[in-house]
């Protein structure tokens, strides 16, 4: 997108997409909502990812999702009849929250951790020590137990991801942590989406709300590790040195997707097979408020597929 000009939101019909995609030498997708809903790759989108990198265009994958890690999505994607992808492509914020806490923290210290198996792999993988995964149960009948549960002397931070097994005790724990360490003790969340869509219209609560449970409790504000931070773009654009003003990001999420690209001056393209409506960028467009404006995109489509005829020979 050029340089000072106004987002308009655009249909990208298939001439422009056709000159869009060829002035491009990397896009970033997101995951669910834009190559799939759930276990069922969208029409056409395997096509399009295929015809892409047969024209030599990097493609590269960023999802705040970290109950999966950088393999299981490779997986994923050969199991959906995507074209072949390196877990290297794939920017999870529980892989990318491993690499930030491999780097700020000091030798031998330990995470506690309030994530899934994923989560847990990801920090083996780049050797951070960690604790917390699973269930976990009150130290005894009451709060001066709660109080007195023991903490691992390694701990110098609280990663928040995705967990199923969120209770009391965790976020106790959590809190004791924090307290201890004081600004020593990190607080890293890997992303605050508030809400995850399921097909048929349902939703469950997403990472942010945890996230949000214990920055309350602490008192602080966790470091934001997914979309739309700047350490998840710099986490792809120092693996593959990618220019912005040559890459798209594609997304179905303003906050998230939307607003990453172009706060970092990428093209940016909506799916409308997820969970934004045109609806909602209009409104967006139609306010005076420029943080909301800042959630319009160039471009939309209804679905990826859309794409197929700007890649026809």
């Amino acid at each position: 997108m050029a340089e000072g000009s106004a987002r308009r939101c655009l249909r990208l019909e298939p001439a422009a997409a056709r000159a869009l995609l060829g002035a491009a030498d990397t896009l970033l997708f997101d995951c669910d909502g834009v190559l799939w809903r759930g276990d069922t790759a969208v029409a056409g989108a395997a096509a399009v990812l295929s015809r892409l990198q047969a024209r030599a265009k990097r493609l590269c994958y960023v999802t705040n999702n970290s109950s999966r890690t950088r393999d299981a999505y490779a997986e994923k994607l050969r199991r959906l009849g995507f074209p072949p992808a390196e877990p290297r492509q794939v920017f999870g914020s529980g892989y990318c929250a491993a690499r930030y806490l491999s780097q700020a923290l000091p030798p031998a210290a330990a995470a506690y951790v309030l994530g899934g198996a994923a989560l847990s792999a990801e920090l083996e993988a780049v050797g951070v020590p960690h604790l917390g995964p699973g269930p976990a149960a009150l130290a005894g009948p009451g709060p001066a137990d709660w109080a007195r549960a023991p903490l691992d002397p390694a701990v110098r931070a609280v990663l928040v991801g995705f967990d199923e097994h969120f209770c009391y005790a965790k976020l106790c724990q959590a809190l004791r942590y924090l307290q201890r360490g004081g600004p020593d003790c990190l607080l890293v969340g890997t992303n605050r989406d508030h809400r995850l869509p399921l097909e048929g219209g349902a939703t469950i609560p997403g990472t942010g709300c945890l996230v949000k449970a214990v920055e309350m409790a602490a008192q602080r504000e966790a470091f934001i590790i997914g979309k739309p931070s700047r350490y998840i773009f710099d986490c792809v654009a120092s693996e593959f040195k990618i220019e912005p003003t040559r890459t798209i990001m594609v997304g179905d999420r303003l906050d998230t997707d939307i607003l990453m690209g172009n706060d970092y001056g990428l093209t940016t393209l909506l799916t409308l097979t997820g969970v934004t409506t045109l609806e909602e960028v209009k409104g967006h467009q139609e306010s005076d408020c420029s943080s909301r404006k800042s959630l319009v995109p160039d471009y939309y489509v209804d679905s990826i597929a859309d794409l197929l005829p700007a890649l026809e020979d």
